[in-house]
This record gives C-alpha cells, structure tokens and sequence, in this order.
C-alpha cells in the first residue's frame, strides 16, 4: 500500500475519531437545551448539511439509485431509528453525567459486533473471538455487582450502535447519502414532537440565544464531518487499522469524563475496563492475524 495514501487514511481516521471523541464537551455546552430538542435539530440541520454536500458532489443520482433496491427505504428507517436512539442515549448520558458509563458502551460495541454476528448471522467465532465475548459478558457481570443493576446505559448504547452497522451492512449506500436518508426519516418524528411542543408553548428549533442556536447549527454540521472522514480513512486504509483507531473515540470520552467533568471511576470499576480492555486486545489480535492471512492468500494467488 502507498506509505502516502496510508499515512492520508491515518490522518482522515485520527480526525474522524477526535471529533467523535470531542462530542460529550461540545453537547455540554448545550446542557441547558433538552436531549430531546438537541436531537431534533441535530438531525434537522444534519440532513441540511449533507443536502448541500451532495449537491455540491452531484451525489443525487447516486442515492436515488440506492432507495430503489428492494427493501433498502425500510432498512435505512430501521437504521434511523437505532441511530436516533443511540444519539438521545449519548446526549442523555452527557446531560446526566454518566459520560464515563457512555465510554464503556462504545468500548464494548465491537465485542456486541461480534456476538451479534454470531446470533444473527450465525458467524462461527474462533478461540479469540469466544475469548473476547466472555471477557465482555464479564464486565457486565462486574458491573452488575458493582452498582447492584445491569449498565443500562453502556448496554443501550452499545447495543442500539452495534444493531445500527448490522442494519446499515445490508443497504449498498455511501456513508453521507446513507446518513441523509437517515436523517430524512428522522424529521417526520422531529416534526410530530415539535408541533406538540409547539401546542404547549415550547419552540424546539427557536427561543434560544445566538450562541444557542450556533451550536444547534454545529450539531448536524458534526454529525456528518466525521462520518465524511471516517468514509475517506475506510477507503486507504485495511479495516485492521481502522478497528485500532476505533478506541479513540471511547478514550477521549473516558478521559473528558474523569479529567474535565469529575466523574468518579471507582476502583471497582477499574476492573470492568480492564476486562473490556482485555477482551480488545484478543479482538484487535484476531483482526490484525485474520488481515494477514487474507494478504497472503492474495499474494499466493497472484500470478
């Protein structure tokens, strides 16, 4: 592989995987709007957004190719839905201080991947990939004990973005023409709630100051710049190295959580991410060897 055009998809990966990260200082600083509202104009202005992206790319003919495919419209709804779910879960976990509880369900999504490969696509797992699962389940027995209940959040978050890339494998579509049709099919709810909202006096898209509604604008505007570099990282780099930089993400919010808004992480707790942690590095190893074996039967088959 090019040592430019890789070093290229490492630089698109690292930018799309801070601004993920950047996420849980960037929505508390809209703290003071509901999760609810930030959601609706997250998705309103994200759809925008990606609109004057296509059209600037002339991508139109593109996506209108691939709502026609059997079943796609209903399967990007179906991903819309988990999507939005996953983002109100993120946004109400910011606003509830359980940053650090969101970190560990973006940690524990690839091993969700892997188990949900296994009971849905009936994936035969090998000796890492069972080892990594069990680690997985682990920690959330730990955190069972440690808190006296199961991690809700880091379940629902985990869990409703692992169902996501299940349901988004199945529709042949860009990543931004892909999260348009997402957000389109998000709006007809957004428009319902507002109109409600609306009827008990509350304006979910006016009514806030300046820096208020900037920030709103900047929601979609983030929503959809890393997932443009996170398309462009996948597309010069081998999906090995892509799952390495993926930790980066739930590290910078874990390390926001404690540094910068003073969540506790118990000793007790330690032991969860160790597990998680533990169980990456088996996943990580399996990725990174199954990666090696492909390039090899690519260059034994080279004439």
């Amino acid at each position: 592989m090019d040592q430019g055009k890789t070093l290229a998809g490492i630089g698109f990966g690292l930018g799309a995987y801070g601004i993920w990260g950047f996420f849980p200082l960037f929505f508390r600083q809209l703290g003071h709007v509901s999760p609810v509202d930030v959601l609706c104009n997250r998705a309103l202005w994200a759809c925008l957004f990606v609109a004057l992206i296509l059209t600037a790319r002339r991508g139109w003919g593109q996506l209108a190719a691939a709502t026609r495919g059997p079943g796609n419209v209903l399967r990007l709804t179906v991903a819309a839905l988990l999507v939005g779910s996953n983002w109100l879960g993120f946004l109400w976990a910011v606003d509830q201080g359980l940053v650090i509880a969101g970190s560990l369900g973006y940690f524990l999504t690839p091993l969700v991947n892997v188990l949900l490969g296994m009971l849905v696509l009936k994936e035969r797992l090998d000796g890492k990939e069972w080892i990594a699962v069990a680690l997985a389940l682990a920690a959330v027995g730990n955190e069972f004990v440690v808190l006296g209940s199961l991690p809700w959040v880091s379940l629902f978050l985990g869990g409703t973005f692992g169902l996501y890339g299940l349901v988004r494998k199945t529709v042949k579509v860009d990543a931004v023409s892909g999260l348009w049709l997402e957000t389109l099919s998000m709006l007809p709810l957004v428009a319902i709630y507002a109109l409600w909202q609306n009827r008990h006096g509350h304006a979910v898209f006016s009514g806030h100051d300046g820096l208020t509604l900037f920030l709103l604008a900047m929601s979609g505007a983030l929503t959809a710049l890393p997932l443009m570099l996170f398309a462009a990282a996948t597309q010069r780099l081998n999906l090995a190295t892509v799952g390495m930089l993926m930790y980066i993400n739930p590290t910078m919010q874990l390390v926001t959580a404690v540094w910068l808004f003073g969540e506790k992480l118990e000793p007790a707790r330690l032991l969860t991410f160790a597990l998680i942690w533990i169980g990456l590095v088996f996943y990580s190893w399996n990725g990174w060897q199954k990666y090696a074996r492909l390039r090899r039967d690519e260059k034994m088959d080279m004439p």
